[in-house]
Order: structure tokens, then sequence, then C-alpha cells
């Protein structure tokens, strides 16, 4: 167990996905300690599910200050996010479930940002019920936490055992993309990626990835290439020093780092990082934002309706995001 004596705030996620489930698989299975933040009556229901006939009872907190460690209890804290189960039947959000998401983000949240909680863990949420819960500029964790911090900067990255990278732009078209790189931007996220692989120990060198082509074959297949590149010099200025190589053609940046020649890989867009990501590192893949002024990690993957309430989602990811919350937390505290 870290010696860190501060919970993780493991926020749900949809009640009517399987975040709670894979949140109650992680909370008995993980050595770290754990809050759970939702609705009790949620956390029994998943409970019941992912583990028929437990003994281990759920236990709702009426203030941080009573949270245990150890504790043979689930331990639950509701906050402002109290919803009935029949309000939130498997496989079929509701608003009053995107409500309910929402606010357990904020309670998680809440708790870090007050010194309760050593990091911020988040369970799977649905875009579509947040906004239909009402909040209609919900388009993910990333920018809600990096406008609720008031974090300059924020970078979308994912780490796994086999793969680590970080996006220079999201939730976006892809007609979009192209028009939306800058120097900055690439400057933002290489510099924060570098920043994240440095504070793991890995001094391996990072890669960029060119988003044309052959990285554009000198302009033949388009001219981004020489943007990325001036991002690069800015991130290597910001750093004090140069851990970066490329732009590199993304098949190639990809692969090589896989085989171990770099600590990461810069990419371009949504599709670009996470289709290599969940091809080498699904189930053991952690979405972690850099940037903010706290830590956050997530699962990679989404709200699994279609397998909710069956007891065979996989915690793989849960578990592997509150490993990383952890080394993240203690890392920076060896910095202190």
């Amino acid at each position: 167990m870290s010696s860190y004596p501060k919970p993780l705030a493991l926020s749900l996620g949809c009640p009517s996905g399987i975040g709670p489930e894979v949140a109650v698989r992680a909370a008995l299975a993980s050595k770290h300690p754990c809050v759970l933040v939702g609705s009790a009556g949620v956390v029994e229901r998943a409970l019941a599910v992912v583990a028929p006939g437990s003994v281990r009872a759920v236990r709702t907190l009426t203030s941080i200050s009573t949270w245990s460690e150890p504790a043979s209890e689930l331990q639950v804290f509701e906050g402002h996010g109290e919803i009935s189960v029949r309000n939130a039947p498997f496989g079929a959000p509701t608003p009053e479930a995107g409500r309910a998401q929402l606010a357990w983000v904020d309670t998680a949240l809440a708790l870090v940002r007050e010194g309760h909680a050593s990091a911020l863990v988040t369970g799977p949420v649905s875009k579509e019920a947040v906004v239909r819960g009402g909040l209609a500029s919900f388009r993910g964790h990333t920018e809600y936490l990096q406008h609720a911090l008031g974090a300059a900067e924020v970078v979308m990255a994912f780490w796994s055992p086999q793969l680590v990278t970080a996006l220079v732009t999201t939730h976006m078209p892809l007609s979009r993309v192209a028009e939306s790189i800058t120097a900055e931007g690439v400057s933002k996220a290489a510099f924060w990626l570098a920043e994240l692989v440095s504070r793991l120990g890995d001094s391996r060198p990072v890669a960029v990835a060119a988003l044309n082509p052959h990285a554009g074959e000198g302009g033949l297949l388009g001219h981004e290439e020489s943007t990325i590149a001036a991002g690069m010099v800015r991130a290597a200025a910001r750093l004090g020093r140069n851990p970066f190589v490329g732009p590199v053609p993304a098949e190639t940046a990809f692969r090589k780092a896989q085989a171990g020649d770099y600590a990461g890989v810069v990419a371009m867009y949504h599709d670009q990082a996470t289709i290599p990501m969940k091809l080498t590192g699904f189930g053991d893949a952690v979405n972690v934002s850099l940037g903010l002024p706290i830590v956050r990690t997530s699962v990679d993957h989404g709200t699994g309706y279609d397998i909710a309430g069956h007891g065979i989602a996989d915690a793989r990811g849960m578990l592997a995001a509150m490993d990383l919350a952890v080394r993240l937390v203690d890392a920076a505290g060896a910095g202190e």
C-alpha cells in the first residue's frame, strides 16, 4: 500500500453503465485506500451484481472525516448526487443519471481540492446523458475539469505499460483537425508528455507524430509538419532540454514506441492516439489529464451499456487508473 495517508476519490461514472461495477470490483481488490463517490443504492446494486452473496457492507459516510482505513465496508460519500436506482436502469441512461454522474465528479473533485483525498479517479460518463441532464456545454472530463480548476492548459494523455501518448487536439470533427494544429498546441502536448514520462522515471526520447502520410513528403502531402516542428522547438525550450524526435510518420512513431525506442508519442488527433492505444493496451490503459493542479486519472473505456448489470465488466482499467494515480501522487510528493 502507498504510504500516502489520504484515500483516492473514485467517482462512479454513469449509474446506468458499468462504472459502478468496475469501481466496486476495484475497491474490493485494490491495495490502495479509496472512497467511492456516488449513491449508496447504486453501489449496493453493483455489489450485488459483481459479488452476489457478498458479506461486504456498504457504509454511507456522513462526512469525509468519518472515512476510515482500513475498513471492511465499501465506503461511499454521496455528496449531492443521490439518485434512486429506479431512475438509473441498466443500459438506459436518463437525464437524472446524467445529473447524478456529473454531481459525483463535482463532489469527488471537491474532496481532492479540499485536501481530503489524494487524487481523483473517474469512472466512465455519458456525454449525451450529461447534456440531457442540463449541461449543454459538456464535452468530457478533460475540458470540464480544466474549466472547474481554472487550469491555464490541460492535455489529454493515455498511459499503459505498452504505450504512452498525448493529444494535440481532442474531441472535434476530423474535418477541423488540420486547421486546429498550432505550434502552441503541439508545444503544450509535447511539454506535458515529456514531463509525465520524466516524472515516472523514463528518460527515453518522445516522438512527435506527423499529421500527414510520410510526414508530408517535404510538403508534397501537406505543410502541417512545419508547424509541428515549430511546436517541438518551443517545447524543448520550455523544458530546457530536447527530448523530442520528429515529426515522425505516425505509423512509425507508434510502432517504435511499442518496441521500446520512445518513451511516448505526441499524437495530432484523437483516433491517431486511441487506435494504437486500444490495440496494444486495451483493458490496461489509463486516461490521465496533464496540466491540472491535481492528479486525475480515469478508465480508458466507455459506459458499456450493453453489458451493464451482467457482472462481466472488467475492472483492470480502474485498477490501473488507481495505481497510476498513486504513482503520480507519490512522485509529486518526492519532488517537493
